[in-house]
């Protein structure tokens, strides 16, 4: 099991943390939009005891149990395309996704 970050997405995270605080960075999900999850991403401080907590270029990346079973090899990227900056996310367990990419679906 494992959560990765490109370079840029590392260097981004480190900033917001480093001018917002936090220690770590929470990758989570919710239900949502016509596929049925989207990403939620936060700083935090501390993680819960049950919580999974992947190191990576530097950066500790903290999933809860109940969404790591649907994030699971997730690489994070951020992108600049024209005016927009955003974190992508590369998803082996995604079988299809909304029309807008803003949800996402899995098997199972």
């Amino acid at each position: 099991m494992a959560i990765q970050l490109t370079e840029a997405a590392a260097q981004r995270v480190q900033a917001f943390l480093s001018t917002e605080g936090g220690t770590a960075l929470r990758l989570g999900v919710r239900k949502t939009g016509c596929s049925g999850w989207a990403y939620t991403v936060s700083l935090v401080d501390d993680a819960a005891a049950e919580d999974r907590i992947f190191e990576d270029r530097g950066v500790r990346v903290v999933v809860d149990p109940a969404a790591l079973k649907l994030v699971d090899g997730t690489i994070i990227d951020f992108v600049s395309e024209g005016l927009n900056r955003t974190f992508k996310f590369s998803n082996p367990n995604v079988t299809g996704e909304c029309g807008c990419g803003e949800s996402f679906a899995v098997a199972g």
